[in-house]
């Protein structure tokens, strides 16, 4: 298979985690038993300062969840920019965001649940695959050398 094809699904499957993400994440509030609505109140109502402003533990999660997302959203964005390109620049960034997806799998698989981790593994892996693809003569690119 072709590396750029690769690139495109790795894209793919991030959009969808992404997307897949900030649903699940938007209707974090609304627990599912009492246990969970006690605990999520916990969260919500007691207000620390911190660098100058006063957040509770919700207020993290929640910006770090739509933070999550964004990133997300930006590594499905730089593999489908990237899946043309060709040099060793794009090489150096591509081998970051394999290494990188890889290791967000693997923190995935610790701490939150196995579909997500998969999903980001296999963005992780075809990424890799794709960097160590020969790339066909004649393909396509957008880019040089530097």
């Amino acid at each position: 298979m072709r590396p750029y094809i690769l690139l495109r699904i790795a894209s793919i499957l991030m959009f969808i985690h992404a997307l897949a993400h900030t649903v699940g994440h938007h209707g974090w509030k609304s627990g599912q038993n009492d246990t969970q609505r006690q605990v999520i109140g916990a969260m919500s109502s007691h207000f620390f300062p911190f660098m100058g402003v006063s957040r509770s533990m919700g207020d993290y999660f929640e910006g770090y969840g739509y933070a999550c997302s964004l990133a997300l959203i930006l590594f499905a964005y730089i593999l489908w920019v990237s899946a043309r390109e060709t040099g060793t620049y794009h090489k150096k960034i591509l081998a970051g965001i394999s290494l990188c997806l890889c290791i967000w799998a693997l923190v995935e698989f610790i701490y939150f649940f196995p579909v997500a981790a998969l999903i980001t593994l296999g963005a992780g892996f075809l990424s890799l695959l794709a960097l160590i693809l020969p790339k066909k003569t004649g393909e396509p690119t957008y880019s040089h050398d530097r």
